[in-house]
């Protein structure tokens, strides 16, 4: 049980970090808002305990024990309790906060459902721990805890109805330790459905969810890291060598694939790790 109201307010002061916090906080019962301007600022609220109303883009969407909300500056929204409603929260900006949020695919505006253990809500608290501490010095380490949420929070939501990238990750993993033993060989998208059991789109679909690319392409960055780590132990082995050991049948095909994945020739690659 939540037993008292606890809120941080930070404000852009000397040199602006890349992210940093402006406001963190519990909430034992929730209050109504409603902002037809949106907030400011970049917005997670997440449930605790009980249960509230949120509204978005014309939807009204319940925000029970285990679903959050992220929400992109100025976004129109407003929310109230359905009876007792505890909440926490975090508001935050900063110059690198859209990429950062891009490259985490946590740059818009819905509801999400966060795993059965996840543990951004521990995060929280210990960010919490970090302001109360000493709040007048408390942003240089705000800043990296935040990054670290986003993080944790990428790994543990999806939109709600749809399973956790940390939950998509556990299925596969026997196919993903599978690959890493069979990378060598002529793997088709339907060798590899073949051995789990299921569809390919199936598979598609689960790999999808889990890295956000296909099997496939799975495959191939496999096939790439292995290939790296080949030549940087072996700075003398051959590229021809290299592309058969790691699943290319054809040198030219495996030097194009490399390229295009590290931006560099797998020999200049190799040269780069020669010793003396």
């Amino acid at each position: 049980m939540i037993l008292h109201k606890q809120r941080f307010t930070f404000t852009r002061i000397g040199g602006e970090l890349p992210l940093w916090v402006e406001s963190i906080g519990l909430n034992p019962q929730e209050e109504a808002f409603d902002r037809p301007e949106g907030y400011p600022y970049y917005h997670w609220l997440q449930t605790l305990e009980g249960s509230g109303t949120f509204q978005i883009e014309g939807r009204n969407v319940q925000l029970p024990a285990g679903r959050g909300v992220m929400m992109t500056p100025y976004t129109p929204h407003a929310y109230y309790p359905e009876g007792e409603w505890a909440t926490a929260y975090v508001t935050f900006s900063g110059a690198a906060a859209p990429a950062v949020l891009e490259a985490l695919q946590l740059n818009v505006s819905t509801v999400y459902a966060t795993s059965e253990e996840s543990s951004v809500s521990d995060t929280l608290q210990q960010m919490m721990h970090t302001a109360r501490k000493d709040l007048d010095f408390a942003r240089p380490e705000l800043s990296t805890q935040l990054y670290h949420f986003l993080m944790e929070l990428q790994q543990s939501i999806q939109p709600a109805g749809r399973q956790s990238l940390s939950a998509a990750a556990r299925r596969i993993r026997p196919i993903v330790d599978w690959l890493e033993l069979y990378y060598a060989e002529d793997l088709t998208l339907d060798d590899i459905a073949s051995y789990a059991g299921v569809s390919s789109q199936y598979l598609n679909r689960q790999f999808k969810e889990a890295f956000g690319i296909s099997p496939y392409r799975f495959l191939i960055q496999l096939r790439i890291r292995r290939a790296k780590e080949l030549l940087h132990a072996n700075p003398e082995l051959t590229i021809e060598k290299a592309a058969s050991l790691t699943g290319f049948r054809d040198v030219s095909h495996f030097i194009g694939t490399f390229r295009r994945v590290e931006r560099v020739t797998p020999k200049a690659y190799r040269d780069m790790n020669r010793r003396g």
